[in-house]
């Protein structure tokens, strides 16, 4: 490991994800001199949580983090297999944990992301699944967040098939959330890849959801929201793939069912795309 992965991996110890000042930092100076001039306290106490920053650095040690990667593996702005369409983003992550199959990185540049709901109905379920499946058999990669749901099922409908499936977390990938879906993320390792940009053992805390939910935007070349409710994580998503120039789509379902008011919402202001077919989506994203 040399010295800009090894300064990465603390900052991403350290400094919570999305931070533009951070971000920026970063690319101006360098991870390493960044980290040094935090740890010899060199930003003001006060500039974007510096000190609370410096003295986590000084409770934690680079060997400790590199023991708790056991099979984990890192990846950086500067490895050959990262994934380039991250860089698009504001505050791109200063890296990635990743557990599974390292391979499947070369193929994410061909991905869609499948968002929605936690409690869908059956329409929406087959949905997501048979989509996903479809899509991963057109040489896709499907992408989500792993929760249940319309997650669940996406994941699920590609691994039916033998695809590839990237699961992000908002936790880290050894401590994959929601537990009850340990079954899904041991076959998600198996044939896929889990990612995320905080450490392995580090557990899922309501925010960092949000803040997951940039690198599945980005990650795709399009997304596609599969029931979500009028305001939820889904077309906050959704709004984060338009900000990047992602083509967003939506599933309709039927007027009276709260679960797709919120696909709704989005076809209505004209920021995603109605699709009714695996057809359309990749009609869609074909010129990209």
């Amino acid at each position: 490991m040399n010295e800009d992965e090894k300064s990465r991996l603390m900052l991403l110890a350290t400094v919570e994800g999305n931070s533009k000042f951070w971000t920026r930092e970063v690319a101006e100076k360098g991870a390493p001199e960044v980290l040094d001039r935090l740890i010899k306290n060199g930003y003001s106490p006060n500039s974007h949580s510096a000190e609370k920053i410096a003295r986590h650095l000084s409770r934690i040690s680079l060997n400790q983090i590199q023991d708790s990667m056991n099979g984990a593996f890192l990846i950086t702005p500067k490895s050959p297999d990262w994934p380039q369409q991250l860089n698009e983003l504001a505050a791109p992550p200063f890296g990635l944990i990743g557990l599974g199959k390292r391979r499947t990185l070369k193929s994410i540049g061909a991905s869609i992301g499948i968002v929605g709901t936690r409690n869908p109905t059956p329409y929406g379920s087959n949905v997501a699944s048979n989509f996903a499946g479809s899509l991963a058999q057109n040489g896709f990669v499907v992408v989500s967040g792993g929760a249940l749901g319309i997650d669940c099922c996406a994941h699920a409908g590609a691994l039916a098939v033998d695809g590839l499936t990237v699961s992000v977390l908002a936790s880290g990938v050894f401590k994959p959330y929601p537990a009850r879906n340990r079954e899904l993320f041991s076959r998600i390792v198996e044939g896929g890849l889990l990612l995320s940009e905080v450490l392995p053992m580090v557990d899922a805390v309501p925010y960092r959801f949000l803040i997951r939910n940039r690198l599945i935007a980005a990650l795709g070349k399009g997304l596609l929201v599969v029931e979500a409710a009028r305001r939820s994580g889904s077309v906050r998503t959704a709004r984060d793939a338009a900000e990047i120039f992602r083509p967003v789509m939506a599933i309709p379902g039927p007027i009276n069912t709260p679960t797709s008011e919120g696909c709704h919402r989005l076809i209505n202001e004209r920021r995603a795309e109605l699709v009714s077919s695996v057809d359309e989506i990749m009609e869609l994203v074909a010129p990209l």
